[in-house]
């Protein structure tokens, strides 16, 4: 995904003034973090951190990214485009559930057509 993708994904759900630091990282690493933070001992797709009202960090597993993919009916460009809406929308401090389930639809469909 491209860097400017995301900002402007950034600026449109938390706001342009919002710091996010964005990285992709291996399975183990991401399993390490789900393990510390989760207490969950499996690698994952993604993991959100906010770390104060005005910044946070989204860190994705591109393997896991991948392998998830078809389960969701996407292809791998896509499905990093939901997770990222979907990690952005937990750092603005929404819950999984239908008003999350809403706005990552909403969102998705705005960017997915997207030249960025």
């Amino acid at each position: 995904m491209k860097e400017e993708k995301i900002e402007q994904l950034k600026s449109e759900i938390l706001g342009k003034a919002y710091e996010l630091s964005f990285a992709f990282i291996s399975k183990e690493e991401i399993q390490t973090l789900n393990k510390k933070y989760r207490k969950k001992d499996k690698p994952t797709d993604i993991l959100s951190f906010p770390l104060s009202p005005t910044s946070g960090e989204i860190l994705i597993c591109r393997e896991i990214a991948n392998q998830k993919a078809p389960d969701h009916n996407l292809s791998p460009k896509d499905y990093l485009l939901f997770l990222t809406i979907h990690g952005l929308l937990h750092l603005k401090g929404l819950d999984h559930g239908a008003e999350m389930e809403k706005l990552e639809q909403k969102y998705f469909k705005k960017f997915s057509n997207s030249d960025l």
